[in-house]
């Protein structure tokens, strides 16, 4: 694919990074193959998760190819933007045609970006995994490897100001590949998460304790922070899904008058 942008904007965000003094550290980006098609999976729990993602193939020299929601693409800014870079456009109520064009990607060689969890979450744990990264996988014949990112959170999420102050520590964690073969997509995509849960979990234990005090809200219960859990992070996904369909509701409503 012929890339004019996405090079460019590379360069431009690490600038900031330095700007910003953060200080990014990154383990395992030895298990991102230098070539082939190769889907990359993972955690999301900010706004900008994809903009640090793609540093986990950059060892490699490898540019992800994300999928995101339509609603980025339909943006007059972001969608020309997004398009530019080669990313996958999501449409939730008609799945197949980004499915079909993630595998057709991947079987020509390239790395594809995926967030199994398909919304951000707000507790910081992992939510239920929908099941396509491990069905595009197999159908592409590619591996899958697990990243977990932690500390963009930080920075933009949901339910929080933003917060681009300058020292913060980003870890990425990228795991050993997967290999799905489409035989049992649902336990394969249990071993998914079991293996990004596991990851996880000790890329929050090695990051800066000072930078994560109990208390923290960017820190998930379970280690002092607070964070929602994730029953009570679904219940407000729940009450924002009514309140978002009430709106449409009255929208309507409104039309038809």
């Amino acid at each position: 694919m012929r890339d004019l942008t996405y090079p460019a904007i590379i360069v431009a965000a690490k600038t900031a990074f330095r700007l910003l003094d953060q200080h990014i550290t990154m383990t395992g980006t030895e298990n991102v193959p230098r070539e082939g098609g190769v889907l990359l999976a993972y955690n999301h729990i900010g706004y900008v998760d994809f903009i640090y993602g793609g540093l986990a193939a950059n060892p490699s020299g490898r540019l992800v190819r994300f999928m995101a929601k339509k609603e980025i693409f339909d943006h007059p800014v972001g969608g020309p933007l997004m398009r530019s870079f080669h990313h996958i456009e999501v449409d939730r109520a008609e799945g197949q045609g980004s499915y079909l064009k993630a595998v057709d990607y991947l079987r020509r060689g390239e790395a594809v970006g995926i967030f199994p969890e398909a919304t951000i979450s707000r507790s910081f744990e992992l939510k239920e995994f929908k099941s396509g990264a491990v069905r595009i996988a197999a159908s592409a014949g590619v591996p899958v490897v697990p990243v977990i990112l932690w500390g963009t959170q930080r920075m933009l999420t949901k339910g929080h100001p933003k917060d681009f102050s300058r020292g913060k520590s980003i870890h990425i964690m990228v795991g050993e590949a997967l290999h799905p073969s489409g035989e049992d997509p649902e336990a394969e995509n249990v071993q998914l998460q079991e293996r990004m849960a596991a990851m996880l979990t000790d890329t929050i234990e090695g990051y800066p304790a000072a930078e994560q005090p109990p208390g923290s809200w960017w820190l998930p219960a379970r280690f002092g922070g607070s964070a929602p859990t994730l029953e009570e992070a679904l219940a407000l996904e729940s009450a924002e899904r009514r309140e978002r369909a009430a709106k449409r509701a009255a929208q309507r409503k409104a039309k038809k008058k």
